[in-house]
């Protein structure tokens, strides 16, 4: 037992010279990037950074609570137009609507959790659902505040960002904040106390564990990181409406989870890369790209559930087992 708890600590202590390094080249390439595209792709490339961090941030819950949200578009929304509103309504500073629109999306996720932790698999799935569709009914209808149908538009870029490379690198910059955050809370004591919920909860009980209170908590971080992301997404479209915080916003944060890999965390970024590339080729020769996404979903499902990062390590874990029998054979 002594064993197992000290390989877990070394497992989850830190990175390892060798992670540190890949980090530190992917994100001198992800800053260098913007240097050879056009403001369009630079675009591109910031909308899959802060989807990558909403993808991320259902993965929390997901790949290491076992809890898949159907809710998160929802709070990732709500962000997004109390940034909007606060800024071209109230006329509050950039930063000031920001901060706002992250506590207002952390309010939205505890209300969640406090309704949906003691549910679990489809109830839990059905049940986050309907709490986003409650949040899509308000702000469709509740038009004096949001504008209903035609939404909110308003100028909520802070002046020094306006440019589409600085704009990206303030992003780059705040993601990888973010990023590393979420990758210290899953590996976390307490992280480690999400997936053990998620291996057995039954087991997580009996051990004395307020799997309720972990799941709470779990939630309310894990919506803090989606309302980050929203906040980022209303600074760079600067427009919300209703689809902002619609179930297709949440089905899309999933799917993009579940293309990277679920439980891998930083496969969000990957899973996003993938789905708003697709989105782009395939909407340019035809409507009906949502067929196509669904398509291409089954077929991940079929060929590598695991998702993309998933597989890539389960290759290149089989590689490693099998090289020293080879050069042993040899």
């Amino acid at each position: 037992m002594t064993e197992t708890a000290g390989a877990s600590q070394r497992k989850f202590a830190g990175p390892t010279g060798r992670s540190a390094l890949v980090v530190l080249i992917v994100l001198a390439l992800a800053a260098a990037l913007p240097l050879g595209l056009s403001n369009y792709q630079v675009g591109l490339a910031t909308e899959i950074l802060i989807f990558g961090v909403l993808a991320m941030s259902i993965d929390i819950l997901a790949g290491f609570a076992g809890r898949t949200s159907l809710g998160h578009g929802a709070i990732f929304g709500v962000s997004g137009y109390v940034v909007v509103y606060a800024s071209a309504q109230a006329g509050l500073p950039p930063a000031t609507a920001f901060l706002l629109g992250v506590l207002a999306a952390t309010l939205v996720a505890v209300i969640f959790a406090l309704l949906a932790v003691r549910t679990s698999g489809v109830y839990f799935l059905l049940l986050t659902l309907a709490l986003g569709m409650i949040v899509w009914g308000i702000c469709l209808r509740w038009t004096q505040v949001t504008g209903g149908e035609n939404g909110m538009r308003g100028d909520v870029r802070p002046a020094l960002l306006m440019a589409h490379r600085t704009f990206y690198w303030a992003v780059l910059a705040a993601v990888t904040a973010v990023s590393y955050a979420m990758w210290r809370f899953v590996r976390s004591p307490f992280g480690l106390t999400l997936l053990g919920i998620r291996d057995s909860e039954s087991r997580m009980r009996s051990l004395g564990y307020n799997v309720p209170l972990h799941l709470f908590v779990g939630f309310a971080v894990s919506g803090f990181f989606a309302g980050i992301a929203g906040a980022l997404y209303a600074m760079f479209n600067n427009f919300v409406s209703p689809s902002s915080v619609a179930l297709a916003q949440s089905v899309e944060g999933v799917l993009m989870m579940i293309a990277g890999g679920v439980g891998t965390l930083f496969g969000g970024f990957v899973g996003a890369a993938a789905v708003i590339a697709l989105e782009n080729v395939v909407s340019a020769y035809t409507e009906r790209w949502p067929m196509v996404l669904g398509l291409t979903f089954i077929l991940i499902m079929i060929f590598a559930p695991e998702g993309i990062i998933g597989t890539l390590r389960a290759l290149l874990t089989r590689q490693a087992r099998q090289s020293p029998i080879s050069t042993k054979g040899h």
